[in-house]
């Protein structure tokens, strides 16, 4: 039976960027004759210290622990037929570790869906960035066997350095995503989910939900879920923090969800996950029109493209005013889902992918 290693970063079920890229198809990969393995970096207990300023200590422990761990990943490798990273093995600028899985007899598949080579460290480590090296992703990407992009923009920067390249979407488990009743409420909730580390898309947003807010009173609210510390009085927002058994029921409670997105090169790699599950629970969701998301959203059919202020203040408002427009638009979001950008629609060809390397 062909054996995986997986490298990646968290535990299971931690990072969105594992769960719905790798995570999601370990069992269905299982049942096709591949087993697998997870070697991952972060315990839970360093998350609250490692993501927070200073910790400086903490974060050294972390990585001397991490560093050990990749290195009994290497005595262990002649176990392996196929290594997966995610993103990358290590989190310093050294690839020390994707060199010597290259040289050894296990095939390497390099995953990303991110503008990675792009500096962009979070605030609570920015000043460990000398740490980091951007550049190092051309690098691993030309030292694998086979490129999963998530999309065609990280696609064509990886062609660079490599030709052997798959596109692969991010997905969702359409099994696991389905609403859950909520209370019944008569303010529209408009809702954005994401991280402490972008909340600053979150920002985006404030200048046309003001005049939302203006025009409907009491007849909306907000809700933003990814950053627990997160406060705008004049918009009535307290953020939640992301727990993942909460995760499908908070999103539940939106009415419309939002995804704004500055059109830059980091936006443009990134996979359009926040609105997809948005739309896998049938919520009728406006993206900004950057990268992939102008793939996924048919504008005025499965959902809404926005650009200027006046734009969202126009869609959001057609959402709020009329619900069978948010049933509608919801449940053709879903079929998008369904046909293009769901575990089953893409599967098969995860297998395929990764038969291909042990075939060569």
């Amino acid at each position: 039976m062909p054996k995986i290693l997986f490298v990646a970063a968290h535990r299971k079920n931690r990072s969105p960027s594992q769960r719905f890229r790798f995570e999601q198809y370990i069992e269905y990969i299982k049942e096709q004759g591949f087993d697998s393995e997870l070697s991952y970096l972060i315990e839970q207990e360093d998350d609250k210290r490692f993501y927070s300023p200073g910790n400086y200590f903490h974060k050294l422990k972390v990585l001397l622990r991490s560093f050990k761990r990749r290195k009994k990943d290497l005595r262990n490798i002649d176990q392996y037929d196929i290594v997966f990273i995610q993103r990358e093995a290590f989190m310093t600028g050294s690839i020390k570790f994707e060199t010597a899985y290259s040289k050894s007899k296990a095939k390497v598949v390099f995953d990303f869906d991110d503008s990675i080579w792009l500096s962009n460290v979070s605030e609570a480590n920015k000043k460990l960035n000398f740490l980091k090296d951007a550049e190092k992703t051309s690098k691993i990407i030309g030292l694998s066997d086979m490129i999963f992009a998530g999309n065609q923009f990280l696609s064509d920067y990886a062609s660079t350095f490599n030709k052997n390249i798959r596109i692969v979407p991010t997905t969702i488990d359409l099994n696991e995503y389905n609403r859950t009743p909520s209370e019944i409420s008569n303010k529209v909730c408009i809702g954005w989910s994401g991280s402490v580390t972008t909340i600053k898309h979150f920002e985006f947003a404030i200048p046309f939900l003001l005049k939302i807010k203006e025009k409907y009173g009491d007849k909306v609210e907000f809700v933003v879920i990814g950053d627990g510390n997160y406060i705008h009085e004049e918009l009535a927002i307290q953020g939640k923090p992301w727990i993942f058994a909460d995760e499908i029921k908070e999103l539940s409670k939106f009415d419309i969800g939002i995804m704004p997105l500055p059109n830059d090169k980091w936006a443009s790699g990134k996979c359009g996950l926040k609105g997809l599950q948005y739309m896998a629970l049938e919520i009728p969701t406006i993206m900004s029109p950057v990268g992939v998301n102008g793939e996924i959203i048919e504008h005025g059919v499965n959902g809404y493209l926005a650009s200027e202020i006046e734009e969202w203040v126009e869609f959001i408002s057609a959402l709020v005013d009329s619900e069978e427009l948010r049933k509608s638009m919801g449940e053709k979001a879903r079929k998008t889902v369904k046909d293009s950008y769901s575990v089953e629609s893409q599967k098969d060809n995860y297998v395929k992918f990764l038969s291909e390397l042990i075939e060569d």
